[in-house]
């Protein structure tokens, strides 16, 4: 029994870390062609949402089918309870292999890096355009579930709101509206209500 266990615990981590990280190989082509579909929420209809010791405020009424071109897993900084999955999500030529294998992408401090060698593969303005990370608030245990099976190169389709965060000892965090900002402050945060992933 113990060594029967033992092989299940061993075959666990093997899928942990080998298969399960293990990137879904894609063809050429763009995967997913719509940028987000985003809806403002009028200012006198924005029911906060409550996830103490947060408070969420609704912005907009979010929509998205997107490439995942990374993911981080947060365990230890300030929003990790909240929003433990981030992900750098890519439409349009950002959604095409041809794209990507030209491209250096990572994702480190709640931010999404690229870089490439010599001239890059589409405008730099259309990778600002055409990608974003974004912090996802799970709003039940099957979504933060399956955000945590996600793995770098699905295409996942997500429904929610975009919301503005306030927290314990002056956290706050405000959720990007529009797709060509860069820097700080241009994250999406999303409630996420509804998550397919293929």
């Amino acid at each position: 029994m113990r060594l029967l266990v033992l092989l299940a615990l061993l075959g666990g981590l093997g899928y942990l870390f080998g298969l399960g990280n293990r990137p879904i190989p894609r063809p050429p082509g763009v995967l997913a062609p719509l940028p987000p579909v985003q809806e403002e929420i009028p200012q006198g209809e924005r029911a906060p949402l409550e996830r103490p010791p947060y408070r969420l405020e609704p912005v907009a009424r979010f929509h998205l089918e997107a490439r995942v071109l990374g993911k981080r897993v947060y365990r230890a900084d300030r929003a990790a309870d909240l929003a433990p999955v981030d992900l750098a999500l890519g439409w349009g030529r950002m959604s095409d292999t041809r794209v990507l294998e030209r491209i250096r992408l990572w994702q480190d401090h709640r931010f999404y890096f690229y870089a490439w060698s010599g001239e890059p593969p589409i405008p730099p303005e259309e990778i600002v355009r055409s990608s974003a990370n974004m912090h996802l608030i799970p709003a039940d245990a099957a979504v933060e579930r399956g955000l945590r099976r996600v793995r770098r190169g699905h295409l996942v389709r997500l429904s929610g709101l975009l919301v503005n965060v306030q927290g314990p000892q002056g956290f706050h965090w405000r959720t990007s509206t529009v797709r060509h900002d860069t820097g700080a402050g241009a994250c999406e945060i999303v409630w996420v209500e509804r998550l397919e992933v293929r």
